[in-house]
């Protein structure tokens, strides 16, 4: 639905008397824009000339006072929609924009898709607030904000009279909540032990690059796909995290070539996301070797007209140089763990079991948040819980190839310092 003209501001009027149209009275109102661009509209319906001709002068009135509501046929879902796609997605990073719409076709056109802009009442937006606010605090912020800025704008371009929205104030907190703990299941994570059979059973597997990103880096599995040669620093051993490999927000698959769609390079997931991290002896050398294999298929396809080389610098890539997608591991990963009698846990438990052998090593939290790219060191407490519940057996040594990616001990953590609503705004980053 194209809403260009209700961007604009009538500069010029005119009020035409009151007739007969269709065996009924009404009359007609032209607008002139900024632009130069006219608008003729027409109030009709009336029953009798007198109420046609108070309604007549009631649009006088407002249009002197400069609050006659141009178009009052929209909907609350085509005005957001047009709000969203043409007013603020050009000036929104794609974590926003995806932010806002979800919360737009999520939980705000649900309750008030259909009501018309112009009738929409303080009411309406107390009511949405009070039912957003027992689903998710955190949601019901976000919706405030939205119903705030988009009401804000309507106003401003003489789409509504008053502004429906201000003033109204989500419902008052009864209780301060506790910080909200999540608790790995033991066996849902592997022990060192564990660990090593798995990385020495994958060698001979097309994911073993991938095992050791997620095990011994805590990477997730978006971000492994994503790793490039050029993030690695040779010389200090570090990774940069920089980007993951995904689908670009609101994208159509028919824009993109075959079998490139989940495979475009977005950003991290969140700023915190995008880190630097020490790289394990093991590793690292696994990767100086798939380097010389990338190289051996790229001369050796170079020249192949039919099935091109890639040569995007990915690590994990099929032997055209194109990267893997990212649910490429799926069927290796469950034929290790069934082949070697491990639990049979998900690949994103690799992650968990990665912090939790930090955690039990009595890590500092604050530094394995930054490992694992929380947004919030409460985050990494909130979601891997009390160490003590995690995992019951205690290492005194942890092997060498995990001692290389902990950095240096850092202050101690102070979880009385953190504002609790700031964890629970960034529940979703996790």
């Amino acid at each position: 639905m194209s809403l260009n003209l209700h961007t604009q501001q009538y500069v010029e009027w005119k009020v035409y008397n009151v007739t007969t149209i269709k065996n009924k009275y009404g009359f007609r109102v032209k607008l002139i824009f900024q632009d130069g661009s006219d608008a003729t509209q027409q109030k009709g319906g009336f029953t009798s000339k007198k109420a046609a001709e108070q309604a007549r002068t009631e649009v006088i009135g407002q249009l002197y006072s400069n609050t006659y509501v141009v178009y009052d046929n929209v909907t609350m879902e085509d005005f957001l929609e047009f709000w969203l796609e043409d007013v603020m997605r050009p000036e929104m990073a794609d974590p926003s924009y995806v932010a806002y719409r979800n919360a737009i076709v999520k939980h705000i056109t649900p309750h008030l898709g259909n009501t018309k802009l112009i009738r929409l009442s303080r009411g309406n937006v107390q009511q949405l607030y009070n039912k957003e606010f027992e689903i998710s605090e955190s949601v019901s912020k976000l919706v405030k904000t939205i119903m705030n800025t988009s009401m804000a704008y309507a106003l401003d371009k003489k789409m509504i009279s008053v502004n429906p929205a201000e003033g109204v104030d989500l419902p008052k907190q009864k209780k301060k909540a506790e910080f909200r703990t999540r608790h790995i299941d033991e066996q849902k994570t592997l022990n060192l032990e564990q660990v090593e059979i798995l990385i020495e059973a994958a060698k001979e597997t097309p994911i073993y690059l991938q095992v050791m990103f997620a095990v011994l880096m805590g990477l997730r599995r978006s971000e492994i796909i994503g790793v490039k040669y050029s993030d690695i620093d040779y010389i200090n051993r570090t990774l940069h995290v920089k980007r993951q490999l995904g689908k670009v927000a609101m994208s159509k698959k028919e824009d993109f070539k075959p079998k490139t769609y989940t495979k475009q390079e977005i950003d991290v997931k969140t700023e915190s996301s995008n880190r630097v991290i020490p790289i394990p002896d093991i590793l690292f050398e696994a990767i100086l070797e798939e380097r010389q294999k990338y190289e051996k298929n790229r001369k050796r396809r170079i020249n192949d007209k039919t099935n091109p080389f890639f040569d995007g610098n990915y690590i994990c890539c099929s032997t055209y140089g194109k990267p893997r997608s990212k649910d490429f591991h799926w069927k290796y990963f469950k034929q290790l763990l069934q082949e070697n009698d491990l639990p049979d846990i998900r690949w994103h438990d690799l992650r968990a079991t990665y912090c939790t052998i930090l955690l039990k090593n009595d890590f500092n939290p604050k530094a394995v948040s930054k490992l694992m790219g929380h947004a919030k060191e409460i985050i990494t407490i909130d979601v891997y819980g009390d160490k003590q519940e995690i995992i019951e057996d205690c290492l005194d040594v942890l092997e060498p190839f995990i001692d290389e990616v902990l950095p240096e001990e850092e202050e101690e953590f102070n979880l009385s310092e953190m504002n609790y609503m700031d964890s629970v705004a960034l529940e979703l980053a996790v």
